[in-house]
């Protein structure tokens, strides 16, 4: 993208203030994720949920002088505006313009799962044979592809672009924006199904975006999508791929024991390693090599491509390191589009200070100068402390990066210098190619080295919000529970990621926890459901804002608020008892209560309630009842008051079960981690968690030999048992031990035997092909899921997070 404000005012019928000659080569969406304000727009996506114009403020403090926006906001001096009818049209129409006055080759993929992998897979199999452009990320909706194609510049050759929708009549729109030559559709399933009325409505909608193409490639195992597809685009050249062997492509023979497989392509035959066989991986291949074929890919090629396939690694991880530093370890790969991923990750942490270890970009088919010019730029804008290149390329220019730079040879020469274990209170992101193995660096850096990590998807939280925030009204806030460490998570991880995502409030149960947000530099409101009376002179301290649920307490707290001089009225929570019966004030209390509110000098923030079975169908008439005492009691004590404070109920079961009564709040906490009782809600949900540890001996057990403490398990025949070190010490209860229990192996399910160790437990495994040693072994995740786990325990998933032990290492993700 390169064109003056004049020329995008043309395109998009829009209008300018400012000056008309500014060159704009990008465009931010996101205030919190601008890379670079040289030659860079900020546009205010207005959307149904949300105004970005609220963020305009945040965007020029960081530098930008042009918005696109549907108002002027004329207080800000010195920017150039775009002022546009609507926001989302006129991206699609600047797209739309772009993307036709390119002349580039084009694939476009869409389908329920794989869209991303196989994105990733086609440009590490296409980047040297042409210049190769891709969508970021999974950008891919109204406004994602858009942003995707304006990233199109005259050097590309080849386009890879993702396109998803999640309800009817949005493919057209994309469609509209943009129509690719090759269109790839992969396997269809139930992941976008919910606003849909059935499989077949899905499939219609998803295959108008080959209304232009040329090619169509799809999976042929679906006979909707194999009959829908032929009978609409029988004059376009068809390709279906698959396991069946109705298919142009598919697996010759049965290949479970094999090393290789071989792959009939229209009579050819194409023979490659595989090292994952299960059906994604496999179906994803197919695919792959078809695209590869219609492209003119040679079948030596095509081998030497699949055999160089590098996991598609989309994830960063950030774990606490030595010296009170955090530790950014994202030493996958290396482009633009990573780095800036990192970059954005490194700006959802609060530290004094940053630093950066950055090596060469390998295998880029660009001009070196004009590369890293753009990767210091990019540098640059973040201010780091110490910038520390490892490479004979990057080290070159090294005087474009403005930070207290050094330079090495190598990722040793680095180590051998010292300089890391120097850093004291800081980010230290670590982004590399990985020839470099600077994955070592990480190794040095981390403070607790276990191979038993609790993983935690930030990712996987924000869609989660999303989702519950789907189902409420725009002006709808939400209060996220990060009490008992987050669940377990991790609380000021999970606080900072939240709050750097708008989250409206906090809630902790005790004073302390609050006071450690506060001091690590969490600013949102926290509310303290559990304020003790010894704490309140801290609460007040730290501007905590405390549940009230009794005289007692209301009187005790106005107290402290008055010896601590605070001379404004002390912001407070009323907690209405309607029957759960554990806090809370009743109805015949409330003529008092509203007098004594008004005495003394507090405001009420908040009135709000506790449902006690929202999660349970069964108790369906009780919550109703719960519902309509609350609206009674909180309508009289809002009389009382004479002004209306806001008003929640609804907890995560709430939210997606009784949402009529979601008042001016919501708050959420175990459907914020992944987890409903519903089962339809349940598969819009992503896991947040997975518990994992590694194999550390195989045993083969004889017959009648025990196995742990007390000989609880005798084999009877001969038995691989492994061991792994993780154990009741680490939060796994005794109870699910001796084939109570499972853990996931290859994912398998490996029972559990004999007792479970302090730190350690031995599984089952003589049923599954191929564990060795150092292989991972999934505690909870998805097989066994969370839910599963807690099944095994008897037990609530809140209590089975709560129980993990500090001693095992966090690991916070984003992918």
């Amino acid at each position: 993208m390169n064109y003056t404000i004049q020329h995008i005012a043309q395109i998009t019928n829009s209008k300018i203030i400012g000056d008309k000659s500014i060159l704009i080569k990008n465009i931010a969406f996101d205030s919190r994720i601008i890379y670079s304000t040289k030659n860079t727009a900020f546009i205010a996506i207005n959307t149904q949920k949300n105004s970005g114009e609220k963020f305009i403020e945040a965007a020029v403090d960081r530098g930008i002088n042009v918005i696109i926006s549907e108002h002027h906001h004329p207080q800000y001096e010195n920017i150039t505006w775009i002022i546009v009818d609507n926001s989302v049209d006129f991206l699609q129409k600047l797209a739309q313009y772009h993307f036709e006055n390119s002349h580039l080759k084009s694939i476009g993929i869409t389908g329920s799962n794989g869209k991303t992998i196989l994105k990733e897979w086609l440009y590490q199999c296409l980047w040297n044979e042409f210049a190769t452009v891709k969508s970021p990320k999974s950008f891919n909706s109204q406004i994602g592809l858009p942003l995707s194609l304006l990233q199109i510049n005259d050097s590309h050759e080849l386009g890879i672009f993702e396109v998803g929708i999640s309800k009817p009549d949005e493919m057209e729109k994309l469609e509209n924006i943009f129509h690719p030559q090759i269109g790839l559709l992969t396997h269809i399933g139930t992941a976008h199904l919910a606003n849909f009325t059935s499989e077949t409505e899905l499939i219609d909608e998803k295959i108008k975006l080959f209304k232009d193409s040329e090619v169509i490639i799809y999976n042929g195992d679906n006979s909707l999508v194999n009959n829908k597809i032929k009978a609409l685009y029988s004059s376009k050249k068809l390709i279906s791929y698959g396991f069946k062997q109705n298919n142009q492509v598919y697996f010759k023979d049965n290949f479970s024991k094999d090393e290789h497989v071989v792959v009939q392509y229209f009579g050819e035959e194409i023979s490659f390693p595989v090292h994952q066989k299960d059906e994604a991986t496999l179906t994803n291949a197919l695919a792959l090599i078809t695209v590869l074929k219609e492209l003119g890919i040679e079948n030596h090629k095509i081998v030497e491509k699949i055999n160089a396939l590098k996991a598609v690694e989309m994830r960063l991880e950030a774990i606490e390191g030595i010296k009170n530093n955090i530790v950014i370890n994202d030493s996958f790969n290396l482009d633009l589009d990573s780095l800036k991923t990192a970059l954005q990750f490194l700006n959802e942490y609060k530290k004094p200070k940053k630093s950066l270890v950055l090596t060469d970009i390998v295998g880029v088919n660009s001009n070196s100068k004009e590369l890293y010019e753009e990767v210091s730029e990019l540098v640059n804008e973040q201010k780091f402390d110490s910038v520390f290149l490892i490479g004979n390329e990057i080290s070159k220019f090294s005087d474009l990066f403005n930070s207290n730079t050094f330079t090495f040879i190598n990722t040793k020469e680095l180590i051998d210098s010292k300089h890391l274990t120097e850093l004291e209170n800081q980010i230290i992101l670590l982004k590399g190619a990985r020839k470099f193995e600077i994955e070592r660096l990480k190794d040095i850096l981390e403070l607790r080295k276990h191979d038993t990590v609790l993983e935690i998807n930030l990712n996987a939280i924000l869609h989660n919000i999303n989702y519950h925030k789907s189902l409420l009204k725009s002006t709808t806030k939400m209060m996220a529970m990060v009490k008992a460490n987050s669940y377990g998570l991790g609380s000021y991880e999970i606080s900072e990621f939240l709050q750097h995502h708008h989250i409206d409030y906090l809630g902790v149960a005790f004073v302390d926890e609050g006071v450690e947000l506060r001091k690590k530099g969490i600013t949102v409101p926290i509310v303290v459901m559990n304020p003790e009376q010894h704490s309140y002179e801290t609460l007040i301290e730290y501007n905590l804002e405390p549940e009230i649920y009794s005289f007692r307490v209301l009187e005790l707290f106005y107290e402290a608020v008055r010896k601590s001089g605070y001379d404004k009225k002390y912001p407070v929570h009323i907690k209405l008892e309607t029957g759960m019966h554990r806090l809370g004030f009743k109805d015949f209390e409330l003529d008092q209560l509203g007098e004594t509110l008004n005495r003394l000098n507090v405001k009420v923030q908040s009135i709000f309630s506790h449902l006690s079975s929202s999660d349970m169908p069964g108790e369906r008439q009780f919550t109703l009842d719960q519902l309509k005492i609350f609206g009674k009691n909180s309508n009289y004590l809002i009389e009382k008051l004479g002004y209306t404070p806001v008003r929640h109920i609804l907890n995560s079961s709430g939210i997606t079960d009784y949402t009529d009564h979601q008042y001016d709040m919501v708050r959420i906490g175990i459907g914020m981690l992944g987890e409903s009782p519903n089962s339809d809600i349940q598969k819009q949900l992503r896991s947040v968690v997975s518990f994992k540890t590694v194999i550390s001996q195989i045993s083969l057990v004889e017959n009648g030999e025990s196995v742990g403490y007390s000989r609880r398990f005798k084999t009877d025949h001969p038995t691989k048992i492994a061991t792994i070190p993780v154990g009741y010490a680490d939060g796994i209860p005794r109870l699910i031990g001796n084939q109570v229990g499972s853990v996931g192996v290859n994912k398998t399910l490996a029972p559990i035997v004999g007792s479970i160790c302090m730190d350690m437990m031995m599984i089952d495994i003589d049923h599954i092909q191929n564990v060795k040693e150092g292989d991972t072994v999934t505690i909870f995740n998805a097989h066994p899921s969370l839910k599963e786990f807690a099944d095994y325990c008897k037990t609530i998933t809140y209590e089975v997070l709560t129980s993990i032990s500090p001693r095992v290492k966090r690991i916070y993700i984003k992918d």
